[in-house]
């Protein structure tokens, strides 16, 4: 009688089941979320965005097209490159202060 006990059989099954699981949330699902935001700061590029491409140029964007990018990388040199080289957009630098003098 071992078709009597179905419940057996499914236990057996739960350390499959929670292999999966594991490796669904510790790699799929991040790799996922990390692809949505890629591209949402890609389509999100406005012109004046200071990026930079995935093989490490960094440049300013001068115009935009649904699937190009003109980058301007130097005075006078300027790159068209597809959307999806974007890999970030550098956030502006905040000016340097002086430190505070403290006078005793």
């Amino acid at each position: 009688m071992r078709g009597c006990c179905p419940v057996n059989e499914l236990v057996s099954l739960l350390p499959i089941v929670g292999i999966a699981l594991l490796f669904w949330f510790l790699i799929i699902r991040p790799q996922s979320k990390r692809q949505k935001a890629l591209v949402a700061l890609q389509s999100s590029l406005t012109v004046g965005n200071e990026v930079m491409l995935t093989s490490g140029i960094f440049g300013v964007v001068e115009a935009l097209d649904d699937e190009r990018v003109t980058l301007r990388i130097s005075d006078g040199v300027s790159v068209h490159v597809v959307r999806g080289a974007v890999a970030n957009v550098v956030p502006p630098a905040e000016p340097e202060t002086p430190p505070a003098t403290t006078e005793a």
